[in-house]
């Protein structure tokens, strides 16, 4: 019973670890897109 558990909460954090990092990568590619707009409408292109 307590191995299960243990394998439940093993799976768990390994999923959310992954979605974690999914998040944090979207966030800095939607940052580092802003910072190229921002670069153009100052260049005036």
């Amino acid at each position: 019973m307590i191995r299960r558990i243990a394998i439940a909460c093993a799976l768990g954090s390994l999923a959310f670890s992954a979605a974690a990092c999914n998040t944090v990568q979207g966030a800095g590619e939607d940052i580092e897109s802003v910072g190229e707009r921002g670069e153009e409408a100052l260049d005036g292109v």
